[in-house]
């Protein structure tokens, strides 16, 4: 049995104690997961302090509504799916953030008919760097932080955490085209931010 398959059984062991009323189970899960779920929180909040409360959030949901979880998807799915629902609430929450339409960035046209294109900077090269790699992370932060929290959490879970369209279709319950056309979008926004 390999590690992946000894960790579904442990996961599988740990619920069904935590549905028990084991609190110890719910500590090894919060130790078991903590990591995870702050990192991914951290990335789609881009704030520390937002992502511990979304942290909270998450492991309060998890203790209430453990008997909910039917195992009909792994947990770590069911974990993640709480953890970008809580981010999506900690961000609609959160007035200071100023929201941009992704229709500002779609295609524009000159006064002639023609299509208004921004040239790509090549700036592949020059990654290396540690000062332009610094630079890109900097701009690509700001630019992720003025999307929408939902478009946010598709770019970032198909980008960063490697989940199939049809994956994040179902965690955060839209159409695999709704997704499919939100990341095509939101791309462009990005690389439009970066080339600027």
């Amino acid at each position: 049995m390999g590690p992946q398959a000894s960790g579904k059984r442990k996961d599988r062991l740990l619920i069904g104690q935590l549905k028990g009323g084991d609190r110890r189970a719910f500590d090894e899960i919060f130790r078991q997961y903590f990591k995870q779920v702050y990192g991914q929180a951290l990335r789609l909040t881009g704030r520390q302090t937002d992502a511990e409360d979304v942290v909270q959030e998450v492991f309060l949901t998890v203790y209430r509504k453990i008997k909910t979880f039917r195992g009909q998807s792994q947990f770590t799915t069911w974990l993640y799916r709480l953890t970008v629902n809580a981010n999506l609430m900690k961000l609609r929450n959160n007035k200071k953030r100023r929201e941009v339409s992704l229709y500002d960035y779609l295609p524009r046209f000159q006064r002639d008919g023609r299509h208004y294109i921004t040239p790509a900077a090549d700036w592949f090269h020059e990654v290396d760097d540690p000062s332009k790699r610094h630079e890109l992370q900097q701009l690509l932060r700001r630019a992720l932080n003025e999307l929408e929290p939902r478009n946010r959490a598709i770019i970032l879970m198909s980008d960063l955490e490697g989940f199939a369209d049809r994956e994040i279709a179902s965690i955060l319950d839209l159409s695999l085209s709704a997704v499919k056309a939100r990341l095509r979008r939101e791309r462009l926004f990005l690389r439009s931010e970066l080339v600027a």
